[in-house]
């Protein structure tokens, strides 16, 4: 894929956790805290694939996209062991909350969701129009 091509595709994921995020808060506002967890998840699940579109890898399984991103952009210090942490609680939110019967999320976890999604959005934002740009 053509470098412009992957810039392309990186701000639309970008975009597309953008519109997962503002789905989470709304989702927060009406109670609704399972789905507002979810959103936020895949808020910071599409801004991992916006990073990685930069070099064309994707791949099927989340646990894999999460765990390159872990491999390359967090041990390498281009992200803050924080998102790693933030990543892997939203995962193991979202999991619960999509196949364990009666798993509840309270109000309290999933405002910290919605606020982590935030941060990793900010982050990933400018990290990547600083690389968009650049290129």
């Amino acid at each position: 894929m053509a470098r412009n091509n992957r810039n392309t595709l990186a701000m639309y994921r970008l975009e597309v956790a953008k519109e997962r995020l503002e789905s989470a808060y709304i989702l927060l506002d009406e109670y609704k805290y399972k789905d507002a967890a979810n959103r936020a998840y895949y808020c910071m699940f599409s801004l991992i694939r916006a990073i990685l579109a930069i070099e064309a890898v994707d791949f099927k399984k989340h646990s894999a996209v999460i765990s390159y991103f872990r491999q390359h952009y967090i041990k390498t210090g281009i992200f803050s062991r924080t998102y790693s942490d933030v990543i892997g609680a939203a995962f193991l939110v979202r999991n619960q909350s999509d196949y364990e019967d009666f798993f509840i999320v309270s109000k309290e976890e999933a405002k910290k969701q919605c606020d982590n999604a935030q941060k990793f959005y900010n982050a990933v934002n400018d990290y990547l129009n600083v690389r968009v740009n650049k290129e």
